[in-house]
């Protein structure tokens, strides 16, 4: 599929670029010298250009051969197990059979027992999804086109994109000490990012770190601006991605920053991670802690004007260093924790709605690298997109 993806995308480029040939061409006058090359030369994209269809053709083909070889194979396999079968006069495989088959069955209990069933309230935030109640998948799975070299970043779609925009997605990875990111990458689809293809890098400064840097891997996309937190400061950075120019409002100024409240679990430390940003239907929320909050977390709505602006605030009992990462649906903060290296858990939440906070959830996400450096709840797909040691992840949320 990578190899269809591939041609097909050069195929796409050959085409407009012969369109372009073709205008260029209708443009010249017949006599002109020029006028005779152009055609030489769109004589030569044609030719290439049905090399390239004729390639993928092949491909194709191949491939259908090696999918109908396959399945043959298959079947001749069930054939042979079910003769097989017939020798089994222990009844071993029908014995190993049911014990999967109670595995299986106790498997399920256990996921039931750590989701249960919300006891009846009013859908939190009153947006019409319900209970959020499970976390499913992951749906997306993928290293990043940087490879592993680094374990810190973040990745999704604009929440409010423009016109056109609909199907791009960004990426940031922290490229220096895993802490600092001065550019952000753009390609316009989830194959192209998949693949490593086609990316534009829009750069907020020239070297790294310096002011208006990023710091820490937490930030989101929201009207073609990206909300991150300030190098070396406890402000909101806010940076337009059309004109390159950056505007900043300052959090309280005993706001925790460089590494004071970050995330963590017994096991790590998340460095300069004081402030989350995330998104839901109503916009854009930073999450932070604060020494006259006593290190617990607290939620500011930002209102995205050029400068942004704090609209309302809300004050949590959620000790933030007890927490790995936080995320925003329908106006409900949700937190996770480490349990284990396959395993991270939503256990907290806060309404602003209500300002009703739960401490006994007990939601499971299927990790499949050790550690989250980056969560964040996208309202157009209602996906979790998840950064995960150079890996990029995406989850189904399941409401009540």
């Amino acid at each position: 599929m990578t190899d269809l993806d591939r041609l097909a995308l050069g195929l796409r480029q050959r085409i407009k670029q012969l369109e372009d040939n073709v205008v260029m061409l209708e443009k010249e006058e017949n006599s002109s010298l020029y006028g005779a090359v152009s055609l030489r030369i769109i004589e030569s994209e044609f030719a290439e250009i049905q090399d390239l269809v004729n390639k993928l053709n092949r491909t194709t083909s191949v491939y259908h051969h090696l999918s109908v070889q396959t399945a043959a194979q298959l079947d001749d396999m069930k054939e042979t197990m079910v003769e097989l079968e017939k020798f089994d006069k222990m009844q071993v495989m029908k014995r190993y059979r049911e014990s999967q088959i109670k595995k299986t069955l106790e498997q399920c209990k256990e996921e039931l027992k750590a989701s249960p069933p919300p006891p009846p309230a009013v859908s939190p935030g009153g947006c019409g999804l319900g209970q959020l109640v499970n976390v499913a998948g992951p749906r997306t799975y993928s290293i990043t086109p940087y490879g592993t070299s680094y374990p810190y970043g973040a990745w999704g779609r604009d929440v409010k994109p423009a016109s056109g925009d609909e199907n791009k997605y960004w990426l940031v990875v922290l490229t220096k000490s895993s802490v600092y990111g001065h550019y952000v990458r753009q390609y316009g689809t989830m194959s192209t990012l998949l693949l490593g293809i086609g990316p534009k890098d829009t750069y907020i400064s020239s070297s790294n770190p310096t002011t208006n840097t990023i710091q820490g891997s937490n930030m989101v996309m929201y009207a073609n601006a990206l909300y991150y937190n300030c190098y070396n400061t406890y402000s909101v950075c806010q940076f337009n991605m059309a004109t390159r120019v950056v505007s900043t409002v300052a959090l309280p100024s005993d706001t925790g920053y460089n590494s004071k409240f970050p995330f963590a679990h017994l096991g790590t430390t998340y460095s300069y991670t004081d402030m989350d940003f995330a998104t839901d239907e109503s916009g854009v929320y930073v999450i932070y802690a604060t020494t006259s909050n006593f290190g617990n977390v607290v939620i500011s709505k930002i209102e995205t004007n050029s400068p942004p602006v704090f609209n309302q605030t809300w004050f949590t009992s959620l000790y933030k260093k007890t927490a790995t990462n936080t995320f925003m649906v329908c106006g409900v903060l949700y937190a996770t924790r480490y349990l284990d290296k396959e395993t991270e858990q939503i256990f907290y939440s806060y309404d602003t709605k209500t300002n009703k906070e739960r401490y006994d959830l007990k939601i499971n996400i299927k990790k499949m690298q050790t550690n989250i450096e980056y969560l964040n709840y996208d309202p157009r797909d209602h996906l979790l997109y998840v950064y995960s040691d150079a890996y990029i992840l995406t989850y189904d949320l399941i409401f009540q």
